[in-house]
């Protein structure tokens, strides 16, 4: 049986003797580090899901050789890095079925990413890992320098930028971990690409206004000296209008609703933590009540030093449940809504409490004004969020002064007792 451990060393040493016989100065950014980094983006993903070693040796073997393949060339890399795999654990006598795997996952890697699996999504994810990182610039800028290199001449920075929005736009993780860990920060790395595109399309734009303003400044000059303007001229100046009278939305709308995706995702797991600590706190208590009802109490006529003690427990664990139940308690509104509401927008569709009194066609009417409205439909969404955080807060609240009351009256509880004790033994 193969030691994995082991020849995950020799896969190791193996790959990193490679770069280094091989480098080539052109390689800014798909070099030795940039490997290192995707073992380790590997290694993480693949502990969260726990794999066996089995699986683990494969996920973090393909890492180790997804590169090898630009150390020859740029096209069809991930095949020669498929191959080399394959040839270095044959070498080694590793089973064909494990082969296979990690040729697979290597594969899986080629642009457009098409992972069958658990084990293909996450060497695909580990593989850009950095588009959701917080070091994402740094990498872009190295991968543009290795473009360049390899092209041998310089590529303008907006074009890049446009076609790394591209690769973004087209791009999503695979695996639950890295959606739940990295969307977010990806979905921010891409607004600041689209606004500082956005912001060389206003320069051109600028530059066009001035150019056409000289021109027609220029016309003016010529039509006082009785110069006619030629067919060329006037056909430039046409465009140029054409092109500033174009508008085009400033507003990134998938990264607002983005915005609002997660936020309203981070509400709910807010909500649903303050749900469980108030699930804890109620069940915790009516243990220590119930052992109370069952055991102390009847002792009591016995150790009458014990009362005053065992009451202040009993009225720390009630009032403890109440705050904790409190904030667990649903709080519901009418449930219905008027015309007069929808037209002045007053009203958040996205609500059930404030439609399930409601008919149907009451409420299919709402919406269809609401999706109509796109004033209305975002209003909507952040009277929702400010809804939901208003509701976490008073969860929290309650919750802060249930654990409040039920640490500091452990405490006094525990004290109680003592000081009951030793008074009886004084």
């Amino acid at each position: 049986m193969m030691n994995y451990l082991e020849t995950l060393d020799q896969v190791r040493a193996h790959a990193a003797s490679l770069f280094h016989a091989k480098k080539d100065n052109r390689l800014i950014y798909h070099n030795l580090l940039h490997t290192e980094q995707v073992v380790k983006s590997v290694v993480k993903i693949a502990n969260h899901y726990q794999l066996s070693d089995h699986d683990f040796f494969v996920v973090n073997t393909a890492a180790w050789f997804h590169d090898i393949g630009y150390l020859t060339s740029f096209e069809h890399h991930e095949a020669r890095g498929a191959e080399s795999a394959k040839q270095f654990l044959s070498e080694r006598g590793a089973d064909p079925e494990l082969i296979g795997l990690v040729v697979n996952c290597i594969l899986a890697t080629k642009m457009p990413q098409h992972p069958v699996g658990l084990l293909e999504q996450i060497i695909c994810d580990a593989d850009l890992f950095h588009l959701g990182g917080d070091n994402f610039k740094d990498r872009n800028k190295l991968m543009r320098r290795e473009a360049e290199a390899f092209c041998g001449k310089e590529i303008d920075k907006n074009e890049w930028r446009l076609k790394t929005i591209a690769l973004f736009e087209a791009h999503h993780y695979h695996t639950d971990y890295c959606q739940d860990l990295l969307t977010a920060k990806k979905e921010l790395n891409l607004q600041e690409l689209k606004e500082k595109a956005r912001e060389e399309t206003q320069k051109e734009e600028k530059k066009d206004k001035k150019k056409h303003k000289d021109d027609r400044a220029d016309k003016e000059d010529r039509s006082e000296k009785g110069q006619p303007e030629n067919n060329g001229q006037l056909a430039v100046r046409k465009e140029e209008e054409k092109e500033v009278k174009k508008k085009k939305s400033d507003r990134p709308d998938k990264g607002i609703e983005t915005m609002f995706r997660i936020t309203s995702g981070n509400n709910q797991r807010l909500s649903d933590m303050a749900d469980n600590k108030a699930h804890i706190m109620i069940s915790t208590n009516s243990i220590i009540l119930s052992v109370i009802l069952s055991i102390l109490l009847r002792k009591l006529e016995d150790n009458p030093h014990l009362i005053i003690p065992t009451l202040i427990l009993l009225v720390i664990c009630v009032t403890t449940m109440v705050f904790s139940i409190l904030a667990t308690r649903p709080s519901v509104p009418t449930g219905t809504f008027t015309a007069e509401d929808i037209k002045q927008k007053k009203v958040n569709l996205l609500f059930f409490g404030n439609f399930y009194r409601m008919e149907l066609p009451d409420y299919v009417s709402g919406m269809e004004q609401m999706m109509e409205d796109r004033d209305f439909l975002y209003g909507s969404l952040i009277r929702d969020v400010y809804s939901q955080g208003v509701v976490l807060g008073r969860k929290y609240r309650l919750l802060r002064v249930a654990y409040n009351v039920f640490m500091f009256g452990i405490i006094g509880s525990v004290l109680a007792f003592i000081i009951a004790m030793a008074w009886v033994s004084i």
